[in-house]
């Protein structure tokens, strides 16, 4: 069930119905009846699940992110490869600058591939888990918590008010 498509990504599925329609969830938790250890089982239980969320969502990430970092190295590899050839061939400087690109159909492919993979976004693709696990630490610091590029969670102390 990995990388599931929910309709509230990130959250425990049994949020997902009330933050889908918009109304609050029951603050059942929070209600002057119900003892403190059930308020803080229930947080803690919250917690746990979207860790368990994020978690799986980054792991989810990793093997399409690997494949774009091989992709991204391969292709980076034979353009330097190919730009070295054309930069040390003795006809680059004779020639016009499309003629010399026509003699090294190997550099022309590879840059052109280069050049549409960045158009295409995989330099986003390849850092895309530490851009969700970025994004969740922005959020998640108005909590005092944090995570680490696995998901996570960090509890950090509550600031003293004096």
């Amino acid at each position: 069930m990995c990388c599931s498509k929910s309709s509230a990504p990130g959250l425990p599925e049994r949020a997902a119905p009330s933050l889908r329609s918009g109304t609050k969830r029951p603050r059942e938790a929070s209600a002057p009846s119900a003892p403190r250890s059930r308020r803080s089982s229930s947080a803690q239980t919250d917690l746990k699940a979207f860790e368990r969320r994020l978690t799986e969502y980054i792991a989810c990430l990793q093997p399409a992110t690997g494949r774009w970092r091989m992709i991204l190295i391969v292709v980076s590899v034979c353009t330097a490869t190919g730009a070295w050839n054309w930069l040390i061939d003795p006809e680059t400087q004779k020639v016009s600058f499309f003629t010399s690109l026509w003699n090294h159909p190997f550099f022309t492919i590879s840059c052109i591939t280069l050049i549409g993979l960045f158009f295409a976004g995989i330099h986003k693709r390849v850092v895309a888990p530490s851009i969700i696990a970025a994004r969740c630490r922005t959020v998640l610091a108005e909590y005092n918590m944090s995570c680490d590029d696995t998901g996570k969670l960090i509890l950090k102390p509550r600031p003293h008010v004096q």
